[in-house]
């Protein structure tokens, strides 16, 4: 459950609270009462999720990047925050291509100065470090991967968050425990959708940028497998997973992705996204850039057995969600509150009641 009563009033330190999913977690926290502390670089897309919300007045804002730890050492003192939700990140596969030094400095360098600057915040009781369903090593199989399964990595970006969860491993076993005073787990997503997300070279953006402008819509890998997710999903995790680690259980890996029926192909996605969006919609194949795996999925039953969490949305509804969104905002809605709302819906189908277990 979701606990209404720890988050109240809590400092939460969000890192990438200017992208896409670090926006939504942030405008959620809020909903929670949570004071939120937010750090990362300035929205890299216009629009963005963060401008068209409001984000910079609900919340303690701050501009920087966390490969300089000097940013990140001010930040922590001056706010001393009680959870760190760890979400900044070069969350782009292509883009690790072109930039990989990059990649590994900001998935990796900027994940170990965090953790290090951590090590000296007595306020501090919850560290989550959101990673990726892409850290496995990726052996095209058929079923979900475990959270026992090997990390590693075709492309940067890949090995780069395969790299972040062993720093965040090491960083743990060295210096957060045996005491335990700080839990420290690692989270990892499916591929997360949903209103907000403007990034370049993903397909949900490109989708709508095109089918905005009626235009028709490129799509490199058809067949490749994603197990596909609404954002508020994992987003719901992290929040179970720290109060969780806050109460001095729960510091390890833990993934949290879509049922099995929602692991589905590029195509798929496309086809209904093209139906429920109308207006012609169409889209073609043309097969090129790097590599990137064909088949990935996540067996997320640890999260569902331990944590109560299971996801609640069904892929369809929440390509019925993200439609309403961006045509939202092609309709110029409020976009603050059809975003609010829409967290709201999902609240609602989310336990909130005060849990049974304490906290420190």
């Amino acid at each position: 459950m979701i606990d209404r009563q720890f988050w109240s009033g809590r400092r939460v330190l969000v890192t990438g609270h200017t992208g896409f999913k670090g926006a939504w977690l942030s405008l959620w926290l809020t909903r929670l009462g949570a004071e939120v502390i937010g750090l990362s670089l300035p929205p890299s897309t216009e629009p963005s999720l963060f401008e068209l919300t409001g984000l910079d007045d609900r919340i303690d804002s701050r501009f920087g990047s966390i490969v300089d730890r000097s940013i990140v050492d001010e930040v922590m003192t001056e706010t001393e925050p009680t959870v760190i939700m760890h979400l900044a990140a070069q969350a782009l596969v292509r883009a690790s291509y072109d930039d990989p030094a990059a990649t590994f400095a900001t998935n990796v360098v900027g994940t170990a100065n965090l953790l290090d600057a951590a090590r000296s915040l007595e306020s501090l009781t919850a560290f989550v470090s959101v990673t990726s369903d892409k850290c496995y090593e990726n052996q095209e199989w058929d079923w979900g991967y475990r959270e026992s399964e090997a990390m590693g990595g075709h492309d940067p970006y890949s090995a780069s968050k395969g790299c972040a969860e062993l720093v965040t491993a090491s960083m743990r076993r060295s210096f957060f425990e045996p005491a335990g005073s700080v839990g420290v787990a690692t989270a990892r997503a499916g591929n997360v959708i949903g209103g907000g997300d403007w990034a370049q070279d993903r397909l949900i953006p490109d989708i709508v940028r095109a089918f905005g402008a009626g235009e028709e819509v490129v799509i490199r890998r058809p067949d490749a497998v994603r197990p596909w997710q609404h954002v508020l999903e994992p987003l719901s995790g992290y929040l179970l997973l720290a109060q969780r680690l806050a109460a001095g259980d729960g510091a390890e890996g833990w993934n949290f992705g879509p049922s099995e029926d929602d692991a589905r192909p590029v195509a798929w996605i496309v086809d209904r996204m093209a139906q429920r969006w109308g207006a012609g919609a169409t889209w073609r194949v043309e097969r090129d850039g790097p590599h990137e795996a064909t088949m990935l999925k996540l067996d997320c039953s640890k999260a569902r057995n331990r944590l109560g969490w299971r996801p609640r949305l069904d892929l369809d509804t929440t390509i019925d969600w993200l439609i309403d969104w961006y045509q939202g905002h092609l309709d110029g809605v409020d976009m603050a509150d059809l975003t609010m709302r829409q967290i709201d819906a999902y609240a609602a189908l989310v336990p909130t009641e005060p849990s049974a277990v304490g906290a420190r």
